[in-house]
């Protein structure tokens, strides 16, 4: 019986064959981009069901996203928190832990930033050291309240998705008393007519890039490098390697000389750390003040928003502008068409579905399974329930 003959090396291969490998080798790019393509072709039957033209629909939306220079920086500034707490989301990603706290974490920087804020001295300091300390209260304060999951999954192997949703209602509740309570006063603006903390004084505000509606702020270049950081960290450091190896196989790390317990309550004060400083960002360069409602729904946004990004630091970004952008050119489309906003919403839930179910994207482009993304192989899935 013959042997079959050795599989030629890549270089010997055929120009078709380099092509197909390429493709294949480039599943984990190419699989959120399909998810968003058949997210669209979905989101246009359903247009279609309803009596409404598509490509009209998809032209005033594309137009109310990057149509012009304002709605350009427009998509840019809605998309500035989104990046931070994705990070927040994806870090966590890394190490096999489900972050669903990210709106808590960002609400409770935001909180501690806008309180810094109301101090006198603040409007006293230089503006560059009133705004340093605004971020830094914001850093601190998502990086404690971040650190409440992780210290319990450390020590008595409470669940992070149970107990990061638990404290995003303690957050919310937390800090609509603080900025509303009229008796006693304790963060409220009581010269302002609606419920919000004090303005912030001008110097201690994130530079404003561009006038647009929300804002193109500072705050954008300042998550652009917190990704670049978060990047760094993962892929040039001894702590990003023991992150990595934990979300990889958390036993295998502890027999190789990590403190498991001790690296996931640093991943999670870190990723809170994270979502906090892109709370604090919009506090200083977006609105000025902190009101009741502010960051609703930005938390669970960015667990789509790492997902389509894979956990990439770097991808974060544009899946981010994509999801920020999405949302900015929803009222143009809903204006020029009569259309509802709900149905970007109901596009970006299809676009995480198929992330999500990458299964059925990868039949429907022929893309085989590839195993060798990192974050295909972290023990999130696999952790579930369990207490590392």
């Amino acid at each position: 019986m013959s042997t079959p003959p050795a599989p030629r090396p890549p270089h010997e291969r055929s120009g078709g064959h380099r092509i197909l490998d390429r493709y294949f080798a480039a599943a984990p790019v190419l699989v959120p981009l399909y998810a968003i393509v058949l997210a669209v072709a979905v989101g246009a039957v359903l247009m279609l069901l309803i009596g409404e033209n598509p490509l009209e629909a998809y032209w005033a939306l594309a137009r109310g996203m990057f149509g012009s220079t304002d709605r350009v920086a427009a998509s840019l500034g809605r998309s500035t928190p989104f990046i931070g707490a994705a990070l927040a989301v994806a870090f966590a990603f890394r190490a096999g832990l489900f972050n669903i706290g990210a709106e808590g974490q960002l609400l409770v920087g935001a909180t501690v930033a806008a309180w810094v804020g109301g101090f006198a001295l603040i409007g006293d300091v230089p503006g560059i050291v009133g705004i340093a300390l605004i971020l830094f209260a914001g850093v601190v304060g998502g990086g404690l309240y971040g650190a409440v999951p992780g210290l319990l999954k450390a020590r008595t192997g409470a669940h992070e998705v149970i107990t990061t949703i638990m404290l995003n209602s303690i957050a919310v509740l937390t800090v609509r008393w603080l900025v509303t309570s009229q008796d006693p006063v304790i963060l409220r603006d009581m010269n302002a007519s609606v419920p919000r903390t004090v303005t912030l004084p001008d110097r201690a505000r994130l530079t404003l890039l561009v006038d647009s509606e929300p804002p193109l702020h500072l705050g954008f270049l300042v998550m652009v490098a917190l990704a670049t950081v978060v990047w760094f960290v993962l892929q040039r450091t001894t702590k990003g390697f023991e992150v990595r190896a934990v979300g990889q196989n958390p036993s295998a790390a502890r027999y190789g000389g990590v403190n498991v317990g001790r690296t996931i309550a640093l991943v999670m004060a870190f990723a809170g750390a994270c979502a906090g400083l892109a709370g604090a960002g919009e506090i200083s360069g977006t609105t000025g003040f902190l009101s009741p409602g502010v960051f609703v729904a930005i938390g669970f946004d960015s667990i789509a928003i790492a997902l389509l990004a894979r956990a990439n630091p770097f991808a974060v970004i544009p899946a981010a502008v994509l999801w920020g952008s999405m949302l900015s050119g929803a009222a143009i489309m809903q204006q020029e068409t009569g259309l509802s906003i709900d149905i970007v919403r109901i596009v970006q839930a299809l676009v995480l579905l198929f992330v999500a179910a990458d299964v059925i994207v990868r039949t429907i482009f022929g893309l085989r399974h590839v195993t060798k993304a990192a974050f295909e192989q972290s023990h999130l899935t696999s952790g579930w329930g369990s207490s590392s």
